[in-house]
């Protein structure tokens, strides 16, 4: 589910620093999204990733800088991030199109 970015952000950093796996499975919303950004994460294929606007600009860039640069070019273009509606990619399009890891 969505939730709170520094709260996120320190998950991200303490699992970047001791190289633990992260897994995304099942849905995955909003600030779940960022997680993307561990080093060794993994994406279930089965997985729903759901992309959205932030509340504010600021949100939104955040958000993207968590993205590996084909991700963020994806949603740019499709203008997945101008809205606060979901927008959903599945686990296996993340492996498949972005070049994230499978579970």
């Amino acid at each position: 589910m969505g939730g709170n970015m520094p709260a996120v952000k320190g998950v991200i950093a303490e699992h970047n620093r001791t190289g633990e796996r992260f897994q995304i499975k099942g849905e995955c919303r909003s600030t779940c999204t960022m997680f993307l950004a561990i080093r060794n994460v993994c994406v279930e294929p089965s997985a729903q990733l759901m992309f959205h606007a932030g509340r504010i600009p600021e949100g939104t860039q955040q958000m993207l800088a968590h993205y590996n640069s084909r991700l963020r070019s994806y949603l740019i273009k499709n203008h997945y991030m101008e809205s606060r509606s979901y927008h959903t990619i599945s686990g296996q399009s993340i492996v498949k199109s972005f070049g994230y890891r499978s579970c």
